[in-house]
């Protein structure tokens, strides 16, 4: 059983890593794509970008209920197919309608393939090993995002559309291969996940149960400020602060970006073995120091006027803090999900948080290109200042709730006693 479950996840590891090499060919290029090469302006782009994260909204509700009745495996099939779909049809519109179709079925893809994928790692893994299965993931998605967008910025050329049709291209393929990969997964009936194994009868009243779990809908609170403050800044808030406000190049911001992925990709397996058997709740606290830390060097580096390489190293640093953080995150948050759920709803479970994720996504770029544009530097530190000391002070609160084999296996597996020799042979 043992061997089926590494052979089966390590299909599925390779699957999603060769899937985030595709998706990092087209992700960088997005915006300039629709807004310039195909000539249909910013407005359109920024539909583009809110279709992805709309239609991940409408779809999450509803897939893990699906994922909990039919099983992960078709669910992830069908969102590769549609995310396949989606991407080769970026790539060959060139009408507003086209394309921004072509980015509903993408961010709906996508949307469906990230909570069926968590499930079925989780049912390929056990309490034990999930930590180490889920960092995999993340440091193989990061690798993958990477490798793929240094290797479309070699082939992409912003005055031959035909170039960005071939970016298209391959991560529709990509997509079609994370489906092959995966299709041929034959997922165990792991004792941990039995009765998740689907059945005919439907999970019934599955949000209300997920409602009525404190530890849960504390945990997606946390997990919205863990996104918000961290994921949901990259690409708007903290782009902007850094431009406007510490003044850096373009260019440069493409360093730091490089940054972020150097330490997640550098840190990742020793930070694995440094929390792997810590509490989970005093992972994620310290998480929100290291933020509190990193926002507070972004902050300082708009201060200092006339050291522009002070300023750039302290922004720069703050982009490899926030690596580091997530690394330390990546083996704690997705198996916590995984060990709060009950066995016949992980795929609600994966959904629900999946959903939250999206919302900070949603949520948190709106919030800070707002407050940057409007010239609120020192409000948008403070507030990503205290958003950060607020992960800290959740993850301890969510700490006392936790049962100790939820915040630690490792520590409860390694002081389950064995059995004395007296008791055996009195048992005998």
């Amino acid at each position: 059983m043992t061997t089926a479950m590494g052979a089966a996840l390590r299909r599925i590891q390779l699957g999603n890593a060769l899937s985030a090499f595709g998706n990092g060919f087209t992700v960088p290029y997005l915006y300039v794509y629709v807004a310039k090469v195909r000539d249909l302006g910013p407005s359109t782009a920024g539909a583009v970008l809110a279709m992805l994260a709309v239609a991940a909204l409408a779809v999450l509700p509803l897939t893990g209920r699906v994922i909990d009745r039919r099983g992960p495996l078709p669910v992830a099939i069908a969102g590769t197919v549609a995310a396949a779909a989606g991407a080769l049809g970026l790539g060959l519109s060139a009408t507003e309608p086209l394309v921004i179709a072509s980015a509903i079925a993408l961010g709906a893809g996508i949307a469906v393939i990230q909570p069926a994928l968590a499930t079925m790692i989780v049912w390929c893994s056990t309490t034990v090993t999930r930590s180490r299965a889920f960092a995999t993931q993340f440091f193989l998605n990061n690798l993958g995002l990477g490798v793929g967008g240094l290797i479309g910025g070699l082939l992409v050329d912003a005055a031959h559309p035909a170039s960005f049709v071939r970016l298209f291209a391959i991560e529709a393929v990509m997509f079609l291969v994370l489906g092959a990969a995966i299709a041929s997964v034959r997922l165990p009936r792991v004792p941990k996940v039995e009765d998740a194994v689907p059945t005919e009868e439907r999970p019934k009243g599955a949000w209300r149960a997920l409602f009525a779990d404190r530890r849960m809908v504390w945990l997606c609170v946390l997990g919205f400020v863990l996104f918000f403050a961290c994921y949901g800044q990259f690409e708007s808030g903290l782009a902007a602060y850094a431009t406007e406000v510490t003044r850096i190049a373009p260019a440069t911001l493409g360093i730091a970006l490089a940054a972020n992925t150097a330490a997640i990709v550098a840190a990742q397996f020793v930070v694995l073995r440094l929390v792997e058997r810590r509490r989970r709740s005093r992972v994620m606290a310290v998480v929100g120091g290291i933020w509190t830390v990193a926002w507070l060097a972004a902050g300082v580096s708009g201060l200092v006027h006339g050291a522009q390489a002070v300023a750039t190293t302290l922004l720069i640093s703050t982009y490899a803090l926030f690596g580091i953080g997530e690394s330390m995150l990546s083996p704690t948050v997705a198996p916590l999900v995984a060990d709060l759920a009950p066995a016949s709803l992980i795929g609600q479970y994966n959904s629900a948080f999946a959903l939250v994720k999206q919302l900070a996504l949603a949520v948190g770029p709106a919030v800070g290109a707002l407050m940057v544009g409007h010239g609120m530097y020192v409000a948008y530190i403070g507030m990503l200042v205290v958003c950060s000391v607020g992960i800290s002070v959740l993850s301890l609160r969510l700490g006392r709730m936790l049962r100790p084999a939820q915040d630690n296996p490792h520590r409860t597996v390694a002081v389950v006693p064995a059995p004395r020799p007296e008791s055996v042979a009195a048992a005998a």
